[in-house]
């Protein structure tokens, strides 16, 4: 009923302005679900699109500001390399092992149960995603920027407006159609791994020339912070975050059995290389207490490499940031998504729109929350804040991989890791989240009280059987609003 009310909708819209468009009443005519429309190539650039965005023009001063030095630094980047990589390989077999969307939320919810998924939900959702979102366009805002402010610093308030006006071309597109997405997200990791280029080849052209007086004492004890090394851990694995995304579009993906193992191992091997050299080629030309003075390191790194691409450089940067908000975006929205056809959201963010087959109202929530934190957020305070709950849920769905191999022996998946890649990526997760309260415990409270406070939702709300809004104006509300967004619910099973 609700599908033949949006169609008439449509219908009537149609008759109203005289178009007769044959096309249109095609698409009309079509069942709505999500297509299967990410190839290997889309899955790779999702990939890279992610992990290469603002963390490696942000991190860098806060690894080396929580690590002490830049010998350790660069152990630090490393050791968030090969953690990302244990990461995403357990992430691979999961998404072998379960053939839905979602993520971090689905490999909990099908290994752990309701509650820790449902915590997981509510954390993201209010703070995770939001303040990851806000980091990263607020990146994009001062890297667009800086070359019409240089050498001053850009105003804060022209920062946040340009950033805002980033996410919401992003949410446009999001909303508007899941091939154009996915062509920019293409388009967007090449510029990526251009901007990269541009800080690598100056860097160790010099390094080969000898300049390696920025590395004498490289390993100092005497700056070592060793209470700090949690948030230095999570700064660089900001920077890499990005390596499960491929999880949360699982049933879009084409051969997903094939493709998402392939595509994490070449991405985060890319990344990895790229990361070391850039930030080895940052040391070389700027030295460590440059960096930590640089509010924006690769536009202090090109001032004093690459003069003639000081105008280039940034922009290249902030379309990079571009890339990252619009990959969080596409695979966000699908958390939301599954999270209410699994019935722990409102129903009506598991509706699809009738032409653009996109998940319309799940990529529209999130616009309020990111433009609060834009508004009024630091962003170094936001890296710490969503990283307690991001890494306690990430170890969790790796500890849900190794509760899902003991319950179901029998299951022969297509790609499979050996035990001590799980084992070892949960157990640092949640040490390093254990000791984060300790390196910084006002943040990590925050982030803590965040997700319980999901706990007396969970058992009012959902463990009661009740309905968001227990009232009838809830399914009245949710009718007029399928009806304005021309949305209906998934019509063909995809997992």
């Amino acid at each position: 009923a609700c599908r033949k009310g949006a169609l008439s909708n449509v219908e009537n819209k149609s008759q109203n302005y005289e178009v007769e468009d044959d096309s249109s009443t095609r698409e009309l005519e079509e069942p709505v679900f999500l297509r299967k429309k990410i190839t290997l190539l889309r899955a790779f650039s999702l990939l890279i699109g992610s992990m290469v965005g603002s963390g490696i023009f942000i991190s860098p001063k806060g690894v080396l500001k929580n690590s002490g030095n830049v010998g350790f630094s660069l152990v630090v980047w490393f050791a968030c390399g090969l953690l990302s990589m244990f990461g995403a390989l357990s992430y691979a077999e999961l998404g072998t092992r379960i053939t839905k969307s979602g993520g971090h939320y689905i490999y909990i919810l099908e290994t752990l149960g309701p509650l820790p998924s449902f915590l997981f939900l509510w954390a993201e959702f209010f703070a995770i995603r939001p303040a990851n979102s806000a980091v990263v366009s607020l990146a994009f805002g001062r890297y667009l920027l800086e070359p019409f402010f240089a050498p001053c610093v850009a105003p804060l308030p022209a920062v946040k407006l340009v950033s805002l006006l980033g996410y919401y071309m992003v949410l446009t597109l999001n909303s508007w159609s899941v091939t154009w997405s996915a062509r920019v997200q293409t388009a967007l990791s090449i510029v990526k791994l251009m901007a990269l280029g541009l800080i690598i080849v100056p860097g160790m052209t010099l390094l080969a020339q000898g300049h390696t007086e920025n590395f004498q004492d490289a390993f100092d004890r005497q700056s070592l912070v060793l209470d700090k090394l949690p948030l230095a851990f999570y700064a660089g694995m900001f920077a890499y975050s990005g390596w499960f995304q491929t999880s949360f579009v699982r049933e879009e993906l084409i051969r997903p059995e094939r493709n998402i193992p392939l595509a994490v191992i070449v991405s985060v091997i890319t990344v990895i290389v790229g990361y070391m050299l850039t930030n080895v080629s940052y040391y070389t030309v700027l030295g460590a207490q440059d960096v930590l003075a640089s509010p924006a390191v690769a536009v202090s790194f090109v001032q004093r490499a690459f003069k003639s691409l000081i105008s280039v450089l940034p922009v290249l940067v902030a379309l990079s940031c571009f890339g990252t908000m619009n990959g969080g975006i596409f695979t966000f929205s699908r958390t939301l998504f599954v999270a209410s056809r699994e019935g722990q959201w409102p129903p009506l963010f598991s509706m699809i729109h009738i032409r653009r087959h996109t998940p319309l109202p799940a990529v529209m929530l999130m616009f309020p929350l990111v433009t609060a934190m834009v508004c009024i957020g630091d962003i170094y305070h936001l890296l710490n804040f969503f990283s307690f709950s991001r890494w306690l849920f990430i170890g969790l769905a790796t500890l849900g991989l190794i509760v899902h191999r003991c319950r179901h022996p029998e299951l022969q998946s297509p790609f499979k890791v050996p035990l001590f890649i799980p084992v070892s990526f949960t157990i640092i997760c949640l040490f390093t989240v254990g000791m984060s309260f300790y390196s910084d415990p006002v943040n990590i409270s925050i982030g803590c009280t965040m997700v319980l406070s999901g706990f007396p939702v969970y058992y009012l709300v959902l463990s009661s059987k009740l309905n968001f809004l227990p009232f009838s104006p809830a399914d009245y509300l949710t009718h007029k609003l399928q009806l304005l967004l021309e949305v209906v619910q998934q019509e063909i099973k995809t997992y």
